[in-house]
C-alpha cells in the first residue's frame, strides 16, 4: 500500500482523474475493452468531473459500480444516478455502464447471474473505492450478515448484502475487489486516515478494506 498526499481535495481530483485516465488508455493498448469500477457517493463526483473531460475510446470502456442499493436506477437513493450527472457526460457520454439493479430480482436472485454475467469483465481493470470511518469498502460492512463468506477467497463475483437498518444491497465481493489490476482509494481527512492505518493490523472481516490493501494506492487530502 502506498499513500499519496496532496495539498487540497480539488488537487487530488485533478491528479487522480488524470491517473485513471492514463491507466484505462494504457489497459485499452493491449485490450479490447477496460473494466471500470468505481464507487457511489459524493466523494468521487469531482474527479468524475475531471475525467469525464479526457478523451479516450470510451465505447470501449465498461463502468460498473462497486456496489448498489437495491433501487432502480432513477431511484433517489441509487449510486447510478450520480455517474449519469458526472461521468457519464462530455467526452464519456459513450462509456458503457452495466448495472447491478434487475427488475423483478432481489440482491439474493440477482446475485449469481450478475456473477456468472460479470466474469468476462474479469480481473477489474481499473479499480476506484471509497471507505467509511469504519473501514468498510464497497457495501462491505463490518457486521453485515455473511461478511465471511463475503471475503472469502471462494465468494462468488457479486454478493447480496444485508445490514440493519439500510436497504437491501449488493456489492462485489472482496476477491473480485482485491484482483483488481489497478486499485486506487480516496479518503479525506484524519479520522479516516487512522482508520485505514488501524486496519493494516487487522482481518478482512474486522475491516473489509484490509483486503484490497496489496498494491493499493491510496489519495489522501485533509
Amino acid at each position: 500500500m502506498k499513500i499519496q498526499e496532496y495539498p487540497d481535495r480539488e488537487l487530488l481530483a485533478m491528479r487522480l482523474a488524470d491517473q485513471l485516465a492514463s491507466e484505462l488508455k494504457n489497459c485499452l493498448l493491449i485490450h479490447p475493452w477496460a473494466s471500470f469500477v468505481v464507487p457511489g457517493g459524493t466523494t468521487p463526483g469531482p474527479i468524475f468531473d475531471s475525467l469525464c473531460a479526457v478523451g479516450l475510446d470510451w465505447n470501449r470502456v465498461h463502468v460498473m459500480l462497486s456496489d448498489e442499493r437495491w433501487v432502480p436506477e432513477d431511484h433517489v437513493r441509487s449510486n447510478a444516478k450520480l455517474l449519469k450527472t458526472h461521468l457519464f457526460v462530455e467526452q464519456a457520454a459513450g462509456a458503457k455502464f452495466i448495472p447491478f439493479h434487475m427488475d423483478g430480482e432481489t440482491p439474493e436472485s440477482a446475485a449469481p447471474i450478475l456473477s456468472e454475467r460479470l466474469a468476462e469483465e474479469m480481473p477489474i481493470s481499473v479499480l476506484l473505492l471509497g471507505m467509511g470511518a469504519d473501514m468498510h469498502t464497497a457495501s462491505l460492512f463490518p457486521g453485515a450478515d455473511g461478511l465471511p463468506a463475503m471475503m472469502a477467497d471462494n465468494a462468488p463475483l457479486v454478493v447480496p448484502v444485508s445490514v440493519e437498518g439500510q436497504e437491501p444491497r449488493i456489492s462485489f465481493s472482496g476477491p473480485a475487489l482485491a484482483g483488481a489490476m489497478a486499485k486506487h482509494l480516496v479518503i479525506y481527512g484524519d479520522e479516516k486516515r487512522r482508520a485505514l492505518e488501524a486496519a493494516q493490523s487487522m482481518s478482512p472481516v474486522e475491516a473489509p478494506i484490509r483486503a484490497v490493501m496489496d498494491g493499493l494506492i491510496v489519495h489522501w487530502a485533509e
